[in-house]
């Protein structure tokens, strides 16, 4: 099944996302093998090309690596994963917080919120 993609965002981006995403959460952990740009652009039904593009973005973020016989994989520094990790759960907390606010939520009406749904 394709890949959902949003129309106002370049697509290659988005695939950066969707694999960090599953990086992170440990669906390819740390020293897994990745599929080939071509399994992978079939499997997003986007250009390879494209795809391609996101893998170099993911080797620029020291997230993936590449070796001349195993194809690309995901870096054995889990230090670099959880530290992306991170980053990517404050974003997401920070546009939380920036929609609640913007629904006129204070802070402790935030955190209620919170704990009634965890």
């Amino acid at each position: 099944m394709a890949w959902t993609m949003d129309s106002d965002r370049p697509i290659y981006a988005q695939l950066v996302e969707r694999i960090q995403m599953q990086i992170v959460s440990g669906y390819y952990p740390c020293g897994a093998r990745l599929p080939s740009v071509r399994e992978l652009a079939a499997v997003a039904a986007v250009n390879p090309n494209t795809m391609q593009k996101a893998f170099a973005e993911l080797e620029r973020s020291g997230l993936i690596v590449t070796q001349r016989t195993n194809g690309r994989i995901v870096t054995e520094d889990k230090e670099r994963v959880d530290a992306i990790r991170h980053d990517m759960a404050k974003l997401h907390l920070e546009t939380f917080v920036g929609k609640m606010r913007e629904l006129g939520y204070t802070k402790e009406q935030i955190y209620e919120l919170l704990e009634q749904s965890v």
